[in-house]
């Protein structure tokens, strides 16, 4: 568990340094993430230490909404004064992201995998 929370903090200032260095507009976490998921993506697995990592810290996911949930109280008044923006922002945002993950499956499934499920969805219908 150690060696995969060492891998995130490394990630972690690999993407802060890219972050400074290259003058990126993204947190430097962002880019240490998107580093980790191609190191992993070309590696083909997590790793034992990255799993029992990952599960540990899925346990203890409910503590990570308590900042989260402070600041919506925190700015509450805000909230009630830009609730329109904030609201086309937070349902045009969503929109957008379900049509981008919707494309990028479609894109990157594998022709086998497309004939697959087309199938799958034909005999459903039937």
């Amino acid at each position: 568990m150690f060696n995969g929370f060492l891998l995130l903090v490394a990630c972690q200032l690999v993407g802060e340094l890219a972050r400074e260095s290259l003058s990126l507009p993204v947190p430097g976490p962002v880019v240490g993430m998107f580093l980790l998921a191609i190191a992993l993506g070309v590696r083909g697995h997590a790793g034992r230490d990255m799993e029992r990592l990952a599960d540990g810290l899925i346990g203890l996911m409910g503590i990570f909404f308590v900042p989260a949930g402070v600041g919506i109280i925190t700015e509450a008044e805000v909230l009630r004064r830009e609730w329109l923006p904030i609201s086309v922002a937070l349902v045009g945002s969503t929109c957008l992201a379900l049509a981008v993950t919707g494309l990028v499956m479609h894109f990157t499934l594998a022709p086998h995998e497309q004939k697959t499920l087309a199938s799958a969805k034909h005999e459903a219908a039937e």
